[in-house]
């Protein structure tokens, strides 16, 4: 699998399909503690005749890509993957998201329009949160997370972080190399800093004020884009989902051009419990609006 040099550092990558495929390449963003390995069923299920190019990769600080000592901030994210797109040749693109890939993906579409195709996204933030619009539980999550020392807890000994993710926030628990291969990358406390600066940047009640403002940028251009068709998957059954009913409602209201596709019960990590419904559905979007 090909790495390639980025600012000063690698990105691990897989790519699927033929590069020269005709239209415009699928780019697939994962999310937080995720990597490059949350696509392995969807990726080849999105295009199973190989017409399409698809690149999937890890982001900085992630998987296999390179770690290298920042504070990983959202910026710093979005500038890997800025140049990430430069060195690929990425022009014209399909951006598909889960969680944080789908903040990033959004980022990236308002502050790159004429290179954006379409963007599909779930289980994602697509506005900042208050604290009355989440569960208890989640509230007592991101608090813990947040506090100096708690957080450093989740990502010493076994690595909670990962472990509660693929247990917790998924239907069917992950064992045995499912779940080795999100837990292979971190072999250090110090190499697992990134996912810990990520779960740190969960935008709510006004903080971090830097990923708050990111966020809040993407939304006029969420509002003022009927040219780029948009996707938005849902999913039911699972306290830890993060587009809620009323999330939905609120895309449907502000953002232009969307299509809404349930796609079954699932958890946050949506995924490892519906591959297949999410593949057919962006299929299907794609399909019908001419996304090759």
């Amino acid at each position: 699998m090909p790495t390639i040099d980025v600012l000063d550092s690698t990105l691990f990558y897989e790519e699927h399909g033929s590069a020269s495929a005709p239209g415009p390449t699928y780019v697939l963003l994962h999310g937080n503690p995720g990597s490059s390995h949350t696509w392995r069923e969807v990726a080849p299920a999105l295009d199973p005749g190989g017409e399409r190019r698809i690149v999937v990769p890890d982001l900085i600080g992630m998987g296999r890509s390179g770690k290298p000592d920042l504070a990983y901030s959202f910026a710093d994210h979005a500038r890997y993957l800025d140049a990430f797109f430069d060195a690929l040749g990425l022009r014209d693109v399909v951006l598909v998201g889960h969680d944080w890939g789908g903040v990033l993906a959004l980022d990236r579409a308002a502050r790159h329009p004429d290179g954006v195709a379409g963007t599909a996204f779930f289980e994602t933030f697509v506005k900042p949160l208050s604290s009355d619009e989440l569960s208890p539980q989640a509230r007592e999550r991101t608090r813990m997370l947040r506090t100096p020392g708690a957080g450093e807890q989740m990502i010493a000994g076994d690595v909670p972080l990962i472990r509660t993710a693929y247990s917790g926030a998924v239907l069917t628990p992950l064992t045995g190399p499912a779940l080795d291969a999100y837990l292979a990358p971190y072999p250090t406390v110090e190499s697992r800093r990134p996912l810990l600066a990520w779960a740190r940047q969960f935008p709510l009640d006004g903080e971090p004020a830097e990923t708050v403002a990111r966020i809040e940028a993407f939304g006029p251009w969420l509002a003022a884009s009927p040219d780029v068709p948009k996707l938005l998957l849902t999913f039911t059954g699972s306290p830890t989902l993060a587009v809620t009913p009323p999330v939905v409602e609120w895309c449907a209201a502000h953002i232009a051009a969307l299509t809404v596709t349930p796609c079954g019960a699932a958890g946050h990590h949506a995924t490892e419990d519906r591959p297949e419904e999410i593949a057919a559905a962006v299929r299907e979007w794609a399909g019908a609006n001419g996304l090759g």
